[in-house]
């Protein structure tokens, strides 16, 4: 029995050497990281895990709780997990022995030698087990590609709950954002609402024509319209936040304003960290050795391939005074001789789709940085902006004062306070604008640099090539 499994080895040994080498991966695909950030920005801290609590709103905090929770999306991230776990556990299998267990048997009815009939019934239950041997490590490259999988899909699932908080601090930032311009325009409607009647009273006995009522009400009635477009873009905005968190359309409840809102400091990160802490850049590094593993898989299949089986069990007859045992071992090696190009075709294929993990992971990579570097450069001059904004509003705002004196006495028209009106309005919703867009830009970089590092569950066997 030994002598004939080494000569097995041997011959498939031998065999093996018109297996064709595998290709590596394409060079340009590689990515290294800079030295520095483009931008740098003043004030940083360290990534906190939960980071959404550092805004200091309770309701914001919650919405990104339920959402990383109750989101679809993230549960059927959650869903692809587990799939692949289940495909890991039963990829494992190929590594183990086939055992199984039989019987057979039956009845027949026939004429003895000496003419007469004769009934025989006869069983031979028999315990069968199989094994092939990995000698090329086929079964082991098929494991871990599993393993790849699994790792990849947890990432993906880490990306969903990460791209979810995101988008839910954001929608909320963005909900308190079109509360505080609901309520610039309420203030507004009520100044102009103001400014028509004094406009009617100077009318009404004779002082100005009716172009000023005229003027004066269609201002009041400008900003009025604005109004309900305003409340259903806030109605829409809670719609949109309640489906992220899982639940149906509805009423989101405000823990707070925008202006009551801290704002946290930029996470700080170096570029050599960002590649360890995006799950996106990890589930497109896993890909690649799942492809890896896949390719060496093809490659097992141009080698032979060596089984051995064994089998045990009785023979149970009427003619048997007792049973008799009955076994048999044996092996067999069968190696390809001609496929017509479908081995090679399917090494091919293996290896583009390496290629494909490759440069996916380099366009991962350089998304990567590109989102960080867009946010910090966002980041870093927005500060700039709200500083003028809020020195244009000061000036605006006397410039308001002062047309509407000159127009109570009479020194000027009506026309003077409408633009300064429409200046003012103009400016506020831009400065609330400006305030928004600086919150989200720090959530958005906090999703660029990937939050807090996060080890996966699963680390993928990337084997041998």
């Amino acid at each position: 029995m030994r002598k004939s499994f080494a000569l097995l080895t041997a011959t498939a040994l031998a065999l093996s050497a018109c297996a064709p080498a595998l290709q590596e991966a394409p060079l340009g695909a590689a990515a290294s990281p800079p030295t520095e950030w483009r931008t740098s920005l003043e004030v940083t801290a360290t990534v906190d895990r939960d980071w959404w609590n550092s805004f200091g709103d309770p309701q914001l905090s919650y919405l990104v709780g339920q959402s990383r929770l109750n989101n679809p999306d993230v549960q059927v991230a959650a869903a692809r997990v587990e799939e692949a776990r289940a495909t890991e556990m039963g990829s494992r299998g190929y590594l183990l022995p086939s055992v199984g267990v039989g019987v057979e048997g039956g009845v027949q009815r026939e004429v003895s030698p000496f003419g007469q009939a004769r009934t025989t019934v006869a069983a031979q239950p028999a315990f069968r087990a199989s094994y092939e041997v990995d000698l090329f490590g086929k079964n082991a490259a098929r494991v871990s590609a599993a393993k790849a999988s699994l790792a990849a899909s947890a990432a993906d699932e880490e990306t969903a709950r990460l791209s979810v908080s995101a988008a839910a601090a954001s929608g909320y930032i963005t909900l308190l954002a079109l509360d505080k311009r609901l309520e610039v325009l309420e203030a507004t409607l009520e100044a102009r609402g103001q400014a028509r009647k004094f406009a009617r009273d100077r009318a009404e006995v004779g002082y100005t024509s009716q172009l000023e009522l005229r003027q004066a009400d269609a201002e009041y009635q400008a900003t009025a319209q604005l109004v309900p477009q305003l409340k259903t873009q806030i109605a829409r905005q809670e719609n949109a936040l309640s489906v992220l968190t899982g639940e149906l359309p509805g009423a989101i409840k405000r823990g707070g304003t925008l202006e009551r809102l801290r704002r946290p400091s930029a996470p700080a990160t170096l570029p050599s960290e960002l590649l360890r802490r995006r799950p996106d850049v990890a589930a497109a590094e896993y890909r690649i050795a799942a492809a890896d593993a896949k390719m060496r898989v093809a490659r097992a299949d141009f080698m032979p391939s060596i089984n051995l089986g064994a089998t045990a069990g009785l023979a149970v007859s009427d003619p048997l005074a007792d049973p008799i045992s009955i076994w048999s071992l044996g092996g067999s090696i069968l190696a390809p001789i001609f496929q017509g190009g479908k081995l090679q075709a399917q090494l091919d294929v293996a290896t583009a789709q390496r290629d494909q993990a490759a440069w996916a992971y380099r366009s991962t990579v350089l998304d990567a940085f590109r989102e960080v570097e867009d946010r910090m450069a966002v980041l870093a001059n927005l500060k700039q902006q709200e500083v003028a904004l809020e020195g244009q509003k000061a000036a605006v705002a006397d410039a308001l004062r002062h047309a509407r004196n000159r127009y109570r006495a009479g020194y000027t028209p009506y026309i003077e306070q409408v633009d300064a009106q429409r200046a003012l309005l103009g400016v506020e919703l831009s400065l609330v604008q400006v305030r928004a867009d600086e919150l989200a830009t720090i959530v958005g970089l906090y999703q660029a640099v990937g939050g807090a590092p996060n080890e996966l569950n699963v680390v993928p066997d990337q084997g041998a090539q």
